[in-house]
């Protein structure tokens, strides 16, 4: 297995480029002569860079797919004031030439710890009903590998390994405080809706290669998807109560806030409000974090953040 050395966030104008990158990005385009070329975006887990494959793009385009590890040849240029890579050779990689770990971008805590503290919220929830489902939930041994694996988006908030687990942690022991402080919400109802409410991202996104929605993802969306998949596990629970059953569907429906943001419903119960928050503030306060740390610059603001629709203030 060959160590990257080349990674992104170190190119400059200039280099020469010889590494392995994941393609995230290809198209075939038509340059303003009429002349075939490949469009790119190459990517590890410390950024993306556009490149172009000008000579022979055609025959190197079939050499490759989107999603694919590929070792590349190349010269780095400024065009339009962005980094761009003028790509000359294209070379295919094979499994065990290369580690997954530098290309896609990770969670920085232990995912093994960090999966033991989400169960040992599971296990303080008290109502039997939330924790037989809750419990089913996790000791599916195929949701929760992908539970620890996924991200939580694909570009906006948690956009790495494990990123769905970080988000589900931290808005689960932000719940717990806040239940502490509102003690006139249900506590289970709470936390069982702060561990579900984003499950349903398992099946919406694709991120065994690269980060990506899933069909399902794109025509159904994690909010059904996850009502999906807690309704077959609450119909082996016996007795299950109807009522609890439908307060927990419209956490889930009622997450985002607002219908324009994809809900379903808005909140209409105290603990639907309150998980709405929770989950609102970690996301946005990972996306706040993540584009203070990744900016690069000499003053105390940030580029224009395009989502949030601001730039932002860090201190030195």
């Amino acid at each position: 297995m060959k160590s990257k050395t080349s990674f992104v966030k170190n190119i400059v104008p200039g280099d020469t480029v010889e590494d392995t990158f994941l393609v995230s990005e290809k198209y075939m385009a038509i340059s303003q002569k009429g002349n075939p070329y490949v469009n790119l975006r190459l990517r590890d887990r410390t950024g993306e860079i556009e490149a172009r494959i000008w000579d022979n793009a055609e025959a190197m385009g079939e050499l490759f797919h989107k999603g694919d590890i590929v070792r590349v040849w190349g010269r780095a240029l400024s065009y339009k004031d962005s980094l761009q890579l003028s790509v000359s050779e294209v070379g295919r990689t094979a499994d065990g030439e290369y580690h997954p770990a530098d290309y896609y971008p990770a969670s920085k805590e232990n995912t093994a710890e960090m999966y033991a503290a989400l169960r040992d919220c599971i296990g303080t929830v008290t109502n039997p009903y939330l924790q037989a489902l809750l419990t089913a939930v996790f000791d599916d041994k195929d949701i929760a590998d992908s539970f620890c694996l996924a991200p939580a988006a694909k570009g906006f908030h948690h956009s790495y390994v494990g990123g769905l687990l970080t988000h589900t942690l931290s808005t689960t022991q932000l719940l717990q405080k806040m239940a502490d402080h509102y003690p006139q919400a249900d506590r289970d109802l709470l936390i069982a809706g702060g561990i579900l409410h984003d499950i349903g991202k398992i099946a919406e996104l694709s991120f065994k290669k690269m980060f990506d929605y899933t069909d399902e993802g794109r025509l159904i969306g994690h909010i059904v998807l996850g009502i999906e998949m807690i309704d077959k596990k609450i119909a082996a629970i016996e007795n299950f109560p109807a009522t609890l059953a439908m307060e927990l569907r419209h956490i889930l429906l009622s997450h985002h806030g607002m219908l324009e943001y994809g809900s379903p419903k808005r909140p209409k119960t105290l603990e639907a409000l309150i998980v709405y928050y929770a989950d609102d503030l970690d996301a946005k306060v990972n996306a706040f974090r993540e584009f203070m740390d990744e900016s690069d610059g000499e003053t105390n603001w940030t580029p224009y953040h395009r989502l949030l629709d601001r730039f932002l203030y860090r201190k030195k």
